[in-house]
């Protein structure tokens, strides 16, 4: 689709995760599209320690990196306007590895934090504040990162390049993807129990097995969407007192972006993939799904 001018650390992580859609009116065909993530080197703040690459937040992205393990673990944490530390969104980082970070809250100011452990508490190394103005509101929802990570050879957007091959729009592309999900995968009981923070899906293990978590369904969708150049959101939220993963799709009109929710095969209502996969889109469930109501938005990926 050609671009227009217009994961995951989380304290009690429970069924984290999910995934919005939004839809353009563009001609789409089933050629697999990977936008670049890169660490280009025009604009960076480093140390000896760790670096923060800037140099493409107008494409809604930075690219991290620690170069010395300076503890067990270490964390990169993004805010804005003024959100508490702890309230911000966070990411397990890798030593000598670039991970890419994405910029989901707009055209803002964003704080990024780089912390590692030190006996049982995080100091901070290296603090970025940085003005963000995307090309596209939609940009972020367009390339891998850590937890929707892949290429042209994961096994998922090859999956995606076949089933919709013969789709004439977007809107064909996401119902022939979702259903794809939901008839194909069964819900992973054993992991669910199991899971443990700082989970992060493996794509290729996960089609092989074809069972997952929430955060499973909803990160095989989304690599498969976006893929497809079809700009997709993960969304952390919760239906009642758990978090969970659903699908929201949204339509662009005249500028603007409606919302939409999958109902059935003929009308659009909010879609939730684990949900529907689970309950064989029983009607009651359905009804459950459809209903924006039961869904509370906390974070967006």
């Amino acid at each position: 689709m050609k671009k227009s001018k217009r994961g995951l650390w989380i304290l009690g992580f429970l069924c984290v995760m999910v995934s919005g859609i939004v839809l353009s009116n563009s001609k789409s065909r089933a050629k697999t599209v990977i936008y670049p993530t890169v660490a280009s080197g025009e604009q960076v703040k480093e140390s000896n320690n760790c670096v923060i690459d800037y140099s493409n937040t107008a494409d809604g992205y930075v690219m991290v990196k620690f170069k010395k393990a300076l503890g067990p673990t270490l964390k990169c944490v993004v805010t804005t306007g003024g959100q508490a530390l702890n309230d911000g969104y966070k990411y397990t980082l890798s030593v000598n590895k670039y991970q890419v970070i994405p910029l989901t809250e707009g055209n803002t100011a964003y704080t990024i934090y780089l912390l590692y452990e030190v006996g049982g508490r995080y100091a901070m190394e290296m603090t970025l504040k940085v003005n963000v103005e995307m090309t596209d509101q939609f940009e972020p929802y367009l390339r891998p990162n850590q937890f929707v990570n892949y290429t042209k050879s994961t096994k998922v957007v090859k999956k995606a390049a076949s089933i919709t091959k013969n789709c004439k729009n977007d809107l064909a592309k996401v119902k022939k993807v979702y259903n794809y999900v939901i008839k194909n995968y069964k819900y992973d009981k054993k992991l669910a129990k199991t899971v443990k923070p700082g989970y992060v899906p493996n794509l290729n293990k996960i089609y092989k097995k074809k069972k997952g978590i929430c955060f499973d369904y909803a990160a095989v969708m989304t690599a498969m969407l976006r893929s497809q150049g079809v700009p997709t959101k993960l969304i952390v939220g919760y239906t009642g007192n758990a978090y969970h993963a659903w699908i929201n799709v949204y339509s662009k009109k005249k500028g603007r972006i409606s919302k939409m929710i999958y109902f059935n095969g003929k009308k659009w209502k909010l879609m939730d993939p684990t949900f529907a996969s689970t309950s064989k889109s029983s009607k009651s469930i359905m009804k459950y799904i459809g209903n924006g109501r039961n869904y509370k938005e906390k974070l967006s990926y």
